[in-house]
């Protein structure tokens, strides 16, 4: 079953501290860690979401931060598919930096 575009302004308004990227149909946001290990937590974390659900991100690592794009190629831009990993992923955000 192919996936639906939503488009990214659908998208934002369900999501939190997300933004729209200017040139494609596309989401990103920046998420900051402590360390680079905590940052590397949240890319394996999300690694094993994304395989599940067979929907990869697009991302760069630096450091403690991890830069995100989503966009759903199928769909050619955002769907429900990115909207759901945005969720994953601000959820292990906040529980990677709840740990002390």
């Amino acid at each position: 079953m192919p996936t639906t575009k939503i488009g990214a302004a659908a998208a934002l308004q369900r999501l939190e501290g997300w933004r729209a990227v200017e040139d494609r149909d596309a989401i990103e946001k920046e998420f900051r860690f402590k360390d680079f290990n905590a940052a590397f937590g949240f890319m394996s974390r999300v690694a094993l979401y994304a395989e599940r659900n067979d929907h990869h991100p697009e991302w760069f690592n630096v450091y403690n931060r991890v830069e995100v794009t989503l966009a759903t190629h199928d769909a050619g831009g955002v769907s429900d598919k990115d909207v759901a990993l945005a969720h994953f992923m601000d959820e292990a955000f906040r529980e990677i930096t709840a740990i002390k």
